[in-house]
């Protein structure tokens, strides 16, 4: 693998020559490995066009190493040279070929007295060995980028002089695969400069997943049910559950300690290879936030030298693999004597009730009993022992014995038998035997899986002007929109306000594209003949593979596209036309990589990266999570007459989400996995949801089934203490129409890392979401669309994975109902405004109390207080950093153990009315009868009605203050006018302290000097005037 760095032009260097001018040339070094550009003698602006190569070991991490790209001016005729700047870019940042943009770099300094200035821009990229050779033997033309400069939007065509590339010299060219020291071996391509028009054309591009998500090794469980589980039905749980509602503690709702055994308390024992694993031995491995579990592995790998049947001269053979009670099946092959399986077998420790394990192979047969072909037994009691990372155990060839195992038959069978844990390779994709009634699509179903999300751009499309638009019908001048579709996005731009040929619109229009681009981008040029009916003037079309990538503010080139004729315009008689005369549109479209796409709810964000690769920071620390087991579930479905739940469980943090194995009808599931993420900031949330598998075999009907909810939880990154396990056990909680309810129990053991102390402290400091979100922000309205489009591509993308991760189970881990109407919601926002307001209340009783002299010994405090800030103004500040210093100090003993989960009594969940649920799960629009929905509205009319009051009491409030110099009342503005320069006189005179003074001690003084009417400033401003009475 090769590292690329195309070093393409600068801009406004400095001049270092003496002369007004220098001479740049560039040194990259990577790794220790260096190589420099030619020099450019005499320009401010140089343009390079080179690629220099570096080796670039693709299995090594890079994520905290930089490519550091230094200019500097060659000094002419004494040899030296002198610094113009350099760029250090982290290796995090590198893409694939395909990928790469064109980014231009800010010029840094080296220490804080030299002075430098001026841009470079760059191309980083990842090359095979093999493509480089090509273009060592093919070296390509390298087109001009165009300068930041020029803004020529109205060229309609672009033209492209011939380039040529100089020969490479590869006489010092040798790659030496043998050495295990890194050599700087750099080639560099030279090539002529070209037209500054020229055109770059840009492939379209892969989506990558990244090592971190395909290399972690999750790890499953299994659970055997007790009898009392398997006797308990529907009815019992949901009287029990309703009376447990009914008398419940005030502390079920609350995060509680668990105490489970992780992987980091494990005992060290046994080796590759050992025995004894009867006796309870325990090994360590690298899950260490899970329990370990113990798994018997059967591997069939093949067979040879089968013996044929006597009746059809043939052999259609299977395995069967039987341990005690427990029996599974390969699938069987036609007429094949030498047949090949390759299919691994697990059995749970906990569910072994033999000490012999059978491996059978049989001859299916279409009428009657399958003949026996052979066996093999295995003593359990002799079975080695593996751990990864221990390289698998290598299958042997084992000769069959007959069915009382008194001698060898024909026939020999591959088999390997160990035992493992669940962080062995083979676990994902074995048959278990707890799922052995699940056949079909359904043995997919159940695995566990590692999802990618689709990488997510906004595609912005600018609609400027169209020219010799032509109605359909010729009497009339036309109202032109435009309409553009993208997928099932469908977006138009408002009609001309002028009724002309020529109209003119410059409007955006932002859609969201995932890769691979897919899709089609599809234009038409609309006429409204009136409100029912428009005509197509034409139409346009283009694939968004090709469109521009941009990550940054600077403008995009516009283009002149011609539209193709629509309708009648489109007959074959009128296509001679067509070269001389057609409608055409100035468009400026491009694929925005400096925003990050929002695919779930801002206040419960998991990533805030920007879409371009290039532009993502090194991660600040590691998440790993330990989903370890649910307790307490309540049976979901009727299962043969019984209450059954098949459990799974999914997270998802970033671009990243992952779903457990689903253990079958259990109701208290252990799933003892662990996945990792890198973190890249710590204000954002993860999200973890439990579900019912409602999708175990083949008779369901497409769509028919719904996955079930069954709880989620959310932990906020920025509440964990650094390098610290919390095992805690959160409550599963859901809101029904019936009233909240608690669902279960699920247990996690959770462990943030952080990787850099000083990057974490800079990030708090960062703004929230990438630049481009302040610089041309969107309106709160295209954010809304914009989120609700990305969590249907995603969903739908999501949805067609195997398994697939169904869409309602996406939807609710989005939350993609948070913004529809309710007033349980509404109440509680209310609530927490005024839990906020009511330190401030409690604050003005307090500082009422001792002005009313209610506490003696607190009002001669702060009396003291005040004189000594009157007399020492200069203490304020630090007495006030010093009281928060001192509270924050106070509060740490009390700092929460647990991180915080979702507050029925602050969600307003437990005080909620039936009708207000009952309207919060209803559809939109409603679904609900006539006289419910009056009701409903009737009950918003008088919310409404209130709350307009309180605006309309601000309103005048604020017009009041307005009026004291509006002249509106003239007298009171004549008093207050008056008042003002009384003042201003007074206090020029009289020294700030003395004023202070004199007022802090008339407004703390005694009760006795006070009087119960209301204060004159008081009655003054309630009889300013407002415009209420200008009111209809």
């Amino acid at each position: 693998m090769k590292l690329v760095v195309e070093v393409i032009d600068a801009h406004d260097l400095i001049p270092k020559d003496g002369e007004g001018s220098s001479s740049p040339y560039v040194e990259v070094d990577f790794e220790n490995q260096t190589s420099r550009t030619k020099t450019i003698p005499k320009n401010l602006h140089p343009i390079w066009n080179q690629r220099i190569f570096f080796d670039f070991d693709k299995t090594k991490s890079y994520h905290h190493k930089f490519i550091e790209v230094s200019v500097y001016n060659e000094k002419r005729p004494v040899p030296g040279r002198s610094f113009l700047g350099r760029v250090r870019i982290p290796c995090l940042n590198i893409v694939r070929q395909g990928e790469e943009v064109y980014q231009s770099f800010k010029l840094e300094n080296k220490s804080f007295l030299s002075f430098v200035k001026g841009e470079i821009g760059l191309k980083i990229y990842t090359l095979p060995v093999s493509e480089t050779t090509n273009l060592i033997n093919n070296p390509p033309c390298f087109p001009r980028p165009p300068s930041p400069a020029s803004n020529d939007s109205s060229s309609v065509t672009e033209k492209t002089e011939a380039c040529s590339c100089s020969s490479l010299d590869l006489t010092d060219l040798s790659i030496d695969h043998t050495k295990t020291e890194v050599t700087s071996k750099v080639l560099t391509e030279e090539p002529k400069k070209v037209s500054e028009e020229s055109t770059e054309i840009r492939p379209a591009t892969t989506d990558w997943i990244q090592k971190h998500q395909v290399m972690q090794q999750p790890a499953f469980s299994l659970r055997k049910r007790s009898p009392k589980e398997v006797e308990s039905t529907m009815h019992h749980h949901q009287v029990n559950q309703q009376a447990h509602h009914l008398s419940h503690d005030e502390d079920e709702y609350e995060v509680k300690e668990a105490n489970p055994n992780l992987g980091e308390r494990w005992a060290v024992g046994g080796s590759y290879g050992g025995r004894g694993w009867m006796s309870g031995e325990r090994m360590t491995n690298t899950f260490d936030l899970v329990e370990q579990m113990f798994y018997l592995y059967v591997r069939v790998v093949k067979a040879k030298d089968l013996p044929a049947s006597s009746i059809t001269s043939s052999c259609d053979p299977y395995v069967e693999v039987k341990l005690g009670n427990y029996k599974g099946r390969t699938k069987h092959f036609e007429k094949k004597m030498n047949p090949e399986w390759n299919q691994v077998f697990a059995f749970s420790k906990e569910r072994i009730q033999s000490s012999s394990l059978e491996v059978f192979v049989k001859d299916k047969e279409m009428v009657g009993r399958d003949d026996y072909l052979g066996r093999v037994v295995f003593d359990l009691n002799e079975i080695p022992t593996r751990v990864p990372p221990d390289s698998p155990l290598a299958p042997q060839w084992y000769r069959l014995e007959d069915r009382r195992g008194e001698g060898k038959v024909r026939g020999e069978i591959m088999v390997a038998v160990w035992m493992g844990t669940q962080a062995d390779e083979a676990f994902t994709d074995s048959w278990h035997a707890d799922a052995a009634s699940v056949y079909g699509e359904g043995v997919f179903n159940i695995r566990s899986k590692v999802y990618v999300s689709p990488k997510l751009w906004y595609l912005r499309l600018n609609v400027i002007e169209a020219q010799d638009i032509v109605p359909n019908d010729r009497s009339r001048l036309p109202e032109v929109f435009v309409k553009v579709q993208v997928g099932s996005q469908v977006l138009k731009t408002v009609i001309c306000p002028a009724r002309t040929a020529n109209p003119m619109w410059n409007e955006d229009l932002v859609f969201v594209a995932a890769e691979p681009f897919e899709e089609q981008l599809l234009l038409t040029v609309e006429d409204q003949v009136h409100s029912s009916k428009d005509d197509v003037l034409g139409r346009l079309s283009f694939p968004l593979s090709t469109v521009e990538k941009r990550l940054d503010h600077r403008p995009v080139h516009s283009r002149w596209f011609n539209l193709e004729k629509f309708g009648f315009g489109a007959m074959e008689s009128d296509r001679r036309n067509e070269l001389k005369f057609s409608s055409r549109i100035h468009l400026r479209v491009c694929l925005e990589g400096g925003y990050h796409v929002l695919d779930e709810s801002t206040m419960c964000i998991s990533d805030q990266r920007p879409t371009a690769k290039q532009l993502w920071k090194p991660p600040v620390g590691i998440l790993e999570v330990g989903i370890l087991n649910a307790q307490g579930l309540l049976p979901m479905k009727m299962k043969d007459g019984r209450g059954s739940t098949d459990a799974y469980c999914v997270a998802k943090y970033g671009q990243k989400w992952v779903r457990t194995r689903t253990i079958l009808n259990s109701f208290s599931p252990k799933w003892n996995e662990q996945y990792t993420w890198e973190v890249y900031d710590p204000c954002t949330v993860i999200t973890l949801g439990v579900f019912d598998n409602c999708h175990l075999g083949t008779h369901e009907k497409p769509g028919a089934a719904r996955d079930s909810r069954i709880g989620k939880v959310r932990i906020r990154l920025s509440t964990l203490e650094a390098h610290r396990i919390y095992t805690s056990s959160y409550p599963l909680i859901v809101l029904h129409p019936t009233g909240v309810k608690k669902m279960g129990e699920l247990q996690l053991a959770v462990r943030f890392t952080s990787l850099s102390l000083s990057h974490m402290i800079y990030i708090y400091g960062h703004p929230l979401l990438p630049k481009m979100h302040y610089l041309h922000p969107f309106t709160v309205k295209q954010v809304e669309n914009l989120r609700y489009q990305a969590m249907n591509i995603v969903a739908t993308r999501l949805s067609r994975a195997e398994p697939p991760l169904r869409k309602e189970v996406v939807e609710y881990m989005l939350d993609v109902d948070s913004h529809m109407w309710s007033m349980r919601r509404s109440k509680a926002n209310f609530f927490r405004v005024m839990a906020l307001v009511s330190g401030i209340i409690s604050a003005n009783h307090w500082f009422g109390d001792v002005c009313q002299w209610k506490n003696p010994i607190t009002s001669v405090l702060v009396h003291v207080l005040f004189l000594i800030l009157i007399w020492y103004p200069g203490l304020i500040l630090p007495t006030l950093f010093l009281y928060m210093f001192l509270i924050g100090i106070w509060n740490y003993r009390y700092r929460p153990k647990h991180p915080p989960h979702m507050d029925t009594k602050l969600s307003w969940a437990e005080a909620a009315y039936p009708d207000e649920l009952d309207e919060e799960f209803d559809t939109f629009p409603t679904s609900r009868p006539q006289d419910a929905v009056r009701m409903r509205y009737d009950r918003l009319r008088s919310v409404a009605g209130r709350i307009q009051t309180v605006v309309g009491d601000v309103a005048t409030q604020g017009e009041r203050f307005q009026s004291l110099l509006s002249w509106r009342d003239p007298r009171a503005t004549s008093l207050f006018i008056v008042f003002c320069l009384c003042a201003a006189v007074v206090l020029y005179v009289t020294p700030f302290r003395v004023v202070s003074l004199v007022s802090g001690l008339y407004v703390l003084r005694h009760p006795r000097f006070r009087s119960k009417l209301p204060s004159v400033p008081s009655n003054f401003f309630k009889r300013l005037a407002a415009q209420t009475d200008s009111m209809l």
